[in-house]
C-alpha cells in the first residue's frame, strides 16, 4: 500500500485570469510563493518519503520548499506534465472560444473526444500520469510519497485510476485547487481516494 499526496502547483498569474498555462513554462505568483512555504510547513511533519515532481518550473518551485524542509531530494519525471493545450495555450476559454466559436462548442460538449486542436490527447495524459504514479508506487512501497503536479493531469488521472469517464473529468472534479492536498491510496492496481482539495489552513486527517 503506497500513498500519494497530490498537489497542483502554487498559483501563478495565468491561473489567477483563469489562462491555459498547460505547457508554457510560467512563473509563480507572489501567492504561489507563499502557497509553495505553507506546504512545505504542512509537509515538515507528513511523514513522506520521497517528492516527485512535473519538469514545470512552477511545480518545481512549489517543491523546492518541501524539499528543504524534509532534506528529500525531488525526482523529476516528464510524465507528470501538465497537458498540452494547443491553441487554447495563453488563452481564458472566452477568447479561445471567440477565436475558435465551433471548437470551443465541441470541447465543451466532451474535452475528451474533442481536445484542443495542436494539444495533447487527453487519454494519452492520463495514461502517462497513471503509469507513473504506479512507477511511484513500486519504487516506494508503503510509504507515503507528494507529487507535485497540475490541474487537468490530475484531474485526468484521478479519473483513470478510479474508472470514472474521462470525458467527466471537469464536472467530477471541477478543479484540483492550487497547493491544496489530494491523496489516493494505491493497492496493487487499485486506488482509492482518501482526501480531495484540502487546504493547508484546515486540519489534514492523515
Amino acid at each position: 500500500m503506497t500513498r500519494l499526496v497530490l498537489v497542483r502547483h502554487g498559483e501563478t498569474i495565468w491561473h489567477r485570469e483563469n489562462r491555459y498555462a498547460g505547457v508554457s513554462d510560467i512563473s509563480l505568483s507572489l501567492d504561489g510563493l507563499a502557497q509553495a512555504e505553507q506546504l512545505a510547513r504542512w509537509a515538515a511533519g507528513a511523514g513522506l518519503s520521497g517528492i516527485w515532481v512535473s519538469p514545470l518550473s512552477r511545480a518545481i518551485t512549489t517543491a523546492d520548499p518541501t524539499a528543504r524542509a524534509t532534506q528529500l531530494e525531488p525526482k523529476i519525471d516528464a510524465r507528470l506534465r501538465e497537458i498540452d493545450f494547443g491553441r487554447a495555450e495563453g488563452k481564458t476559454f472566452a477568447e479561445y472560444a471567440a477565436e475558435f466559436p465551433g471548437e470551443a462548442r465541441a470541447y465543451k460538449s466532451d474535452p475528451v473526444m474533442h481536445p484542443f486542436p495542436g494539444g495533447e490527447n487527453p487519454r494519452d495524459a492520463a495514461l502517462r500520469a497513471v503509469d507513473c504514479f504506479r512507477d511511484i508506487a513500486q519504487v516506494h512501497p508503503g510509504q507515503r510519497v507528494l507529487v507535485v503536479a497540475h490541474n487537468t493531469l490530475l484531474r485526468l488521472a484521478l479519473c483513470q485510476f478510479l474508472g470514472i469517464p474521462l470525458r467527466t473529468y471537469r464536472t467530477v472534479f471541477p478543479a484540483v485547487l492550487n497547493g491544496a492536498v489530494t491523496e489516493i491510496q494505491i493497492v496493487g492496481t487499485n486506488a482509492s481516494l482518501l482526501q480531495y482539495n484540502v487546504p493547508l489552513d484546515e486540519p489534514f486527517d492523515g
